[in-house]
């Protein structure tokens, strides 16, 4: 059901850009957008994962690394890969002290999963364990494509909605011309970018809630997954910033926990994540399901938060 709300969004949100392109163009402008919308589409299959990279200035690390943090957690997601039958996808290393991680790539093949270094130095090794498992999650179930694709046109719905502002304020309205004119093409530069970013999180948090899901299964420790967003959370709220993510917010779904500091984090219409207390809930339901099953001893449960005092004390690593 998820993946056909996805394909749903997705469509909607295609739609919504060749509309655009009507409103501005008539018919030649939207076939010029159905062609630019395919263009988009092509390029981010083949470089998204480069770019979304590059821009985070995220460094390739494999196990021969001479920093055991760094070569215990390659070592980590490569076991992680070979459990879920998935290729061993290139790991990287962003220098943001914001524990946070994101996965990237057009499919399994040519995936790449990069976590910040604040993850590695502030979180335990089963909690980045769990947040990996939740990455290679979005790996098996091929979504690094559809949200990079997602994000791909949902900017460029932006950048037509700033043509439409344009156009409604210093172009004309031709004899013949169906398509609304001036006031139109206003509404559309306000409401089109709003729609857009409301179909974009819509598709990021449904894919969310699956990746938890099958992350803990993956990892069999969903109450490390759990305490993970926990911290993350209390962290990002302490202050731990990651300025390319706030100048860039088009990029803020691909990582597993919301970015944005000081935020409030809720299942709100323009939210780019799930609340960390419903994905808590669901996870811990997991883990009881799991210990139900003998899969997974179920223990006490979590605490509904964790202070940002106790979460900024990093776990042991080994």
């Amino acid at each position: 059901m998820n993946r056909t709300k996805t394909y749903v969004l997705l469509a909607a949100l295609t739609a919504l850009f060749v509309g655009a392109g009507y409103l501005i163009g008539g018919p030649s402008g939207m076939a010029i957008a159905f062609v630019l919308a395919a263009g988009m589409n092509l390029f981010s299959y083949w470089n998204a994962d480069k770019i979304v990279l590059s821009m985070y200035g995220a460094q390739a690390v494999d196990e021969t690394d001479r920093d055991p943090l760094i070569s215990g957690f390659v070592r980590d997601v490569y076991a992680l890969a070979d459990s879920a039958g998935l290729p061993r996808p290139r790991v990287h290393i962003s220098g943001s002290e914001q524990p946070n991680a994101f996965a990237t790539g057009r499919d399994p093949a040519h995936a790449a999963v990069c976590a910040n270094l604040g993850l590695l130095r502030l979180l335990s090794r089963a909690e980045v364990r769990a947040v990996m498992a939740h990455e290679l999650a979005h790996v098996k179930n091929r979504d690094t494509l559809t949200m990079t694709i997602t994000a791909t046109i949902a900017g460029a719905v932006s950048s037509l909605a700033n043509m439409a502002m344009f156009a409604s304020m210093f172009g004309g309205r031709r004899e013949g011309d169906d398509r609304g004119g001036p006031i139109a093409m206003l509404l559309m530069a306000i409401l089109a970018p709003i729609a857009a970013a409301v179909v974009q999180f819509a598709i990021s948090r449904s894919r969310e809630y699956e990746a938890d899901r099958v992350g803990a299964e993956l990892s069999g420790d969903p109450r490390s997954l759990a305490s993970a967003l926990q911290k993350i959370e209390a962290y990002v709220k302490g202050g731990y910033e990651n300025p390319v993510v706030e100048a860039h917010p088009a990029t803020a779904h691909l990582f597993i926990s919301n970015p944005f500091s000081g935020r409030r984090m809720t299942d709100g219409l323009f939210s780019t994540h799930p609340s960390t207390e419903n994905r808590v809930e669901a996870l811990m339901q997991i883990s009881g399901r799991m210990g139900a099953q003998g899969g997974f001893l179920a223990r006490d449960p979590l605490p509904s938060a964790v202070p940002a005092t106790e979460a900024r004390r990093p776990g042991p690593w080994g």
